[in-house]
């Protein structure tokens, strides 16, 4: 941690052609065209994220499509019951504690491979239980 302290000061005395090459010899991609404030936060990130890891899948995700509007997905959440009519059976599964989901007395890695289960096709497990809506 005492290393990435030590960068980040670097940066933040930097002038404008030091961020540009730093920028370059850090990402290998061309220099954005942007103001030296934030060319500075933007060296400073990606010594970060290369140190500490960079954003979450999902957080990296809701960036990507942050200028979309087709769907929403609601998150869920410890205790929740997701209840969904298919072939004349009611289906629930619960989110555990940790996060879990659980259905037909069983643990299953994502609401998509119980739609799966359900309904012997694949199925955005979100939109199946209807967590899914159009913006």
């Amino acid at each position: 941690m005492a290393k990435l302290d030590d960068q980040l000061r670097e940066v933040a005395e930097m002038d404008k052609a030091g961020l540009r090459d730093r920028w370059a010899s850090l990402t290998g991609r061309p220099v954005p065209r942007v103001s030296t404030a934030m060319l500075r936060l933007a060296v400073g990130y990606e010594l970060q994220a290369r140190a500490l890891g960079g954003l979450s899948r999902k957080a990296r995700r809701q960036l990507d499509g942050a200028g979309e509007t087709k769907a929403v997905t609601r998150d869920i959440r410890p205790g929740m019951r997701l209840t969904r009519e298919h072939g004349g059976i009611m289906h629930v599964v619960t989110i555990g504690d940790g996060g879990q989901i659980l259905w037909n007395d069983r643990e299953w890695r994502s609401l998509s491979e119980v739609a799966r289960a359900i309904t012997g096709t694949r199925w955005s497990g979100p939109a199946f239980f209807g967590l899914r809506r159009a913006a």
